[in-house]
C-alpha cells in the first residue's frame, strides 16, 4: 500500500514552494498579457508557401519588440503586438514581400483595452461562479469536508498555472482562462473518484485510521489515475508539437493536467486527512458547562 498521506509535508512543501515562486515574480513584475487584456493587434498575413518562421521573425523584430508570432496553416502567419501601428504592418508586409513575393495581408484587427478589462472581469466571475457551484455539489454528495479538500486542490492548480506562467512570461491570454475552466473540470473529476472510493472503503474499513483509509483509496485508484492522465498528456503533446495555431490553449492545458493528476492524489487526499482528523478531535472535547 502506498504512504501518500505519511509524506503530506513533502507535497505541500513542493507546491509552496512553487507558488512561492509564481507570487514573487508576479508581485514583481505581473503576468504577461495578451491582447484580449490589454488590446493591441492583431494580424494574419499569408505568404503564399512554405517558410522559415526565423525569417519572418526577424523581419517583424524591426517594428516591434513585443509581438507573438504563430504559423497558421504552414503558409500563413498569424502576428499579435501590443504597439504594432497600421504603418508597421504595411512595412512588414513590403519587406515580407520582397523575401516571399506572394506575401499579402489578410486580415488586421484592433482590440480595445475596454475589452481586454472586461474580458478579465468575466473570467474571474466565470472561476469564482464554477468554483462554489462545485462546492456545493460536492458538498450534498460527499461531505463538506470534502468540498473544502477539494477546492483546496482546485486552487493549489490555478496558483501553479499562474505560477508557470508568470516565471516563463508566457502571454495569458482568452485560451488560458479556457483552459483553466477545463483543467478545473478534468482535476475535480480526477478528486472525486479518489474521494468516491474513500467513501466506499469507509463503509467496508470501520473503525480504522483515515490516513490508512485514504493511502487504500488512493492505493487502489493510483492505476486509473495515472493511465488516464498519461493518455491524455500524450495527446496534448502532439497537438502542441504539431498543431501550432493553438498551442495557446494547448500549453496551459499541459501544466493543468499534470498538477490536476498531482493534486488528486497529493493535495486533496491529504487535505481531507487533516480535515477530518480535526473535526474529530472537536466531536471529542469535553463540553464546557
Amino acid at each position: 500500500m502506498l504512504k501518500v498521506i505519511e509524506k503530506t509535508k513533502i507535497w505541500f512543501t513542493i507546491s509552496l514552494i512553487i507558488i512561492c515562486i509564481g507570487l514573487f515574480s508576479f508581485a514583481t513584475k505581473g503576468l504577461e498579457y495578451g491582447l484580449d487584456f490589454k488590446g493591441g493587434t492583431a494580424t494574419e498575413i499569408s505568404i503564399g508557401q512554405d517558410f522559415n518562421k526565423t525569417d519572418v521573425d526577424e523581419i517583424i523584430n524591426k517594428y516591434s519588440k513585443d509581438y507573438t508570432s504563430t504559423i497558421v496553416n504552414n503558409t500563413s502567419v498569424e502576428i499579435k503586438s501590443a504597439n504594432l501601428t497600421s504603418e508597421n504592418v504595411s512595412a512588414i508586409v513590403k519587406d515580407l514581400k520582397a523575401k516571399y513575393k506572394d506575401s499579402s495581408l489578410t486580415s488586421q484587427e484592433i482590440i480595445g483595452a475596454s475589452i481586454g478589462a472586461e474580458t478579465k472581469a468575466k473570467a474571474v466571475q466565470a472561476i469564482f461562479i464554477a468554483v462554489i457551484a462545485m462546492l456545493i455539489y460536492i458538498g450534498i454528495r460527499f461531505e463538506f469536508n470534502f468540498g473544502i479538500a477539494a477546492i483546496t486542490s482546485l486552487l493549489h492548480d490555478v496558483l501553479i498555472m499562474l505560477a508557470v506562467y508568470a516565471v516563463l512570461r508566457v502571454p495569458v491570454d482568452s485560451s488560458f482562462i479556457a483552459a483553466i475552466l477545463t483543467v478545473i473540470g478534468y482535476s475535480i473529476n480526477d478528486t472525486i473518484v479518489v474521494f468516491d472510493r474513500i467513501r466506499e472503503n469507509q463503509k467496508y474499513i470501520r473503525g480504522t485510521d483515515v490516513a490508512v483509509l485514504a493511502n487504500a483509496s488512493i492505493t487502489q485508484t493510483m492505476a486509473r489515475s495515472i493511465n488516464t492522465v498519461m493518455t491524455v498528456l500524450i495527446t496534448l503533446a502532439a497537438v502542441y508539437a504539431f498543431v501550432p495555431a493553438i498551442r495557446t490553449f494547448s500549453l496551459p492545458l499541459l501544466i493543468g493536467i499534470t498538477t490536476g493528476c498531482y493534486s488528486s492524489i497529493c493535495i486533496a487526499s491529504p487535505m481531507w486527512v487533516i480535515l477530518k482528523n480535526y473535526s474529530r478531535k472537536r466531536k471529542s472535547k469535553p463540553v464546557k458547562k
